[in-house]
């Protein structure tokens, strides 16, 4: 996930293929954590380039709120893949 971090990390990953590597191995991927992973690459890979003066997302400021809510998806995810496990 740190190469995604800058866009040059994301333009080189890009010009690599790395999109049709990623989505070959989430077809075929069970692990729900690297499933997650894989998910959440593609999609920084896919979508579109944060605007001017937010190309570095390590740099970026989250308002509190997003940060509270994004952790708590982190932590349900994370429950989810601990069921899944004892199953």
């Amino acid at each position: 996930e740190q190469l995604t971090a800058t866009k040059a990390g994301r333009l080189q990953l890009r010009s690599r293929g790395s999109y049709l590597v990623l989505r070959e191995l989430h077809t075929w991927e069970k692990d729900p954590e690297v499933l997650s992973t894989c998910h959440k690459l593609i999609q920084v890979l896919i979508g579109d380039e944060p605007e001017a003066g937010m190309e570095n997302l390590l740099e970026v400021t989250i308002p509190e709120e997003l940060e509270r809510r994004l952790r708590d998806a982190d932590r349900e995810e994370e429950e989810q893949w601990r069921k899944e496990r004892e199953k």
